[in-house]
């Protein structure tokens, strides 16, 4: 009877000590699950870049998720707006077209900002850059340029988002923005995998970029050696770093090259009230001031100059003498390093498949050559062009604007010239080129890739998610608690009347 009653206390104390282990392992195993099972839930991001080039201003709005995959966001471009006024290196002249030009930039900041949750107002950063336009006319009046950009931050400082910072950037860093967005946009820095999350791709390379303003033009590719001087820049993106060759040719754009042009044709005339320019195409004429060409920093002003002189032209249709003109605008001669593009710039080989945008895509399509070709089918196709008189192109490219159809002749020959003879794309290699606009949709410019750099360097809002709701955590601890301090009063009792 005796050992029954004593195996009686045994089993009550085992009992208790099981109730009791069973107790701490379950009030740890809720603490732990509440700590380590945690999930991050990241908001989306916004953030907001305007691109202030030399012939307007654009408004982007970009949004990334907060989880940063190896510390840059995943951004994708939301909101592209126009802004209807001047670009802003023509402001400060006339205050009529300055209000016109600041009430253009309200309407963007006013559409942007309803793509935007009102919560996220405050904590979304703003940025402008300014490009060529601007470069040149700090060169030509820094005081005004100063004004412009004055104005510009006080108008920006006083929306209703975290205004950070707006500047003049360098064309190095135009052409290196503009290769990541590039690279970004062919996912050559991440894909998607069968997950749906993001990795490095496989052996994947990066695409070389070509960008043609109106100012400037940019080249940007990458090299593996870890080249000197300020063409030579290091990034790191999604956690690797690359070296990219970029650089900008300022006074190399479009807009400004034309003008360079039209002082050749100008000074090779004895007649201005009658001059031929064998850029424009047969019957068609105009009337240009002296201002229109030499109010810029790119060109050096004539003898006797006088803003007000008007140029009388009429069109030539002489392929072969506008691709000499626009030649004679390089200098292809001096070159102090093993190779050169043009002007004594050293650049390396290039190499791999290359992204032409921008302006490139505009005049390669007038050409019917979008997309691939071979550099003899377009060397033909600018002779086609060029030999076509006017009223012939404006039937076959009623698409484009009088303003613009009347220079892709100089245009066509500048892009054949400067891709063949400045960056030396050769018959094999021109076929690597790939004229666009978009990809996936997206525009192709700089702002993405500025984008993405900053995304660096902005903090993520994270909202952690525990498991349990705080009562139903609150409320397990307590049970479990409760639970060893009874089995442990219990286990103290038994053991109580087991000694006594």
């Amino acid at each position: 009877m005796g050992s029954k009653k004593k195996m009686g206390y045994k089993c009550r104390i085992a009992g208790v000590m099981l109730l009791l282990i069973g107790s701490i392992a379950a009030l740890v195993v809720v603490a732990v699950i509440q700590d380590k099972l945690k999930v991050k839930e990241y908001g989306l991001e916004f953030g907001i870049v305007i691109d202030s080039g030399s012939s307007r201003s654009n408004v982007y709005l970009y949004e990334w998720p907060g989880e940063k995959e190896n510390e840059t966001g995943v951004v994708t471009e939301r909101k592209n707006c126009k802004v209807n006024g001047l670009p802003i290196s023509e402001l400060e002249v006339s205050s009529k077209d300055d209000k016109k030009t600041f009430e253009g930039f309200q309407y963007c900041m006013d559409e942007i900002k309803n793509h935007i949750p009102e919560e996220k107002h405050k904590t979304t950063p703003l940025f402008l850059g300014a490009t060529a336009g601007m470069r040149l006319l700090e060169m030509k009046d820094q005081e005004r340029a100063s004004k412009i950009m004055g104005k510009l931050r006080d108008f920006l400082s006083k929306q209703n988002f975290q205004f950070h910072n707006a500047s003049i950037i360098t064309g190095q860093e135009e052409g290196l923005y503009g290769w990541i967005t590039v690279n970004y946009l062919k996912e050559n820095f991440l894909q998607k995998n069968m997950w749906n999350t993001y990795i490095r791709p496989n052996g994947a390379e990066t695409v070389g970029s070509m960008d043609l303003g109106g100012a400037s033009t940019q080249i940007a590719f990458q090299v593996q050696e870890r080249g000197e001087g300020p063409d030579y820049m290091h990034v790191k993106l999604y956690g690797y770093p690359y070296t990219v060759y970029t650089h900008s040719f300022l006074c190399y754009g479009k807009n400004e090259a034309d003008k360079r042009v039209l002082d050749k044709v100008i000074r090779e005339s004895s007649d201005p009230a009658y001059i031929i320019n064998p850029c424009y195409p047969r019957g068609f004429n105009i009337t240009t001031k002296a201002s229109s060409i030499y109010d810029t920093e790119c060109i050096p002003k004539p003898k006797n100059y006088n803003s007000g002189q008007e140029f009388y032209m009429v069109g030539g249709s002489d392929s072969e003498k506008c691709g000499q003109i626009v030649k004679s605008i390089f200098n292809f001669q001096n070159c102090p390093s093993k190779q050169c593009s043009f002007n004594g710039v050293e650049q390396p080989p290039v190499t791999g498949d290359f992204m032409a945008y921008a302006g490139f895509y505009f005049i390669a399509r007038a050409l019917e050559q979008g997309g691939k070709s071979d550099l003899g089918q377009f060397n033909i196709a600018v002779g086609n062009f060029c030999n076509t008189d006017w009223a012939k192109l404006k039937v076959q490219k009623h698409w484009i604007s009088d303003t613009y159809l009347k220079t892709y002749c100089f245009a066509s020959h500048y892009v054949l010239t400067l891709l063949a003879d400045g960056y030396k794309f050769d018959n094999e290699t021109w076929k690597n080129i790939h004229f666009e606009q978009k990809i996936k949709e997206t525009n192709i410019g700089w702002s993405l890739g500025y984008m993405l750099s900053m995304s660096n360097m902005i903090p993520s809002e994270v909202k952690e998610i525990t498991p349990m709701t705080n009562p139903v955590f609150a409320g397990l601890i307590f049970l479990f608690s409760a639970l060893i301090i009874v089995t442990a009063v219990l286990g103290f009792i038994i053991l109580i009347r087991t000694c006594y």
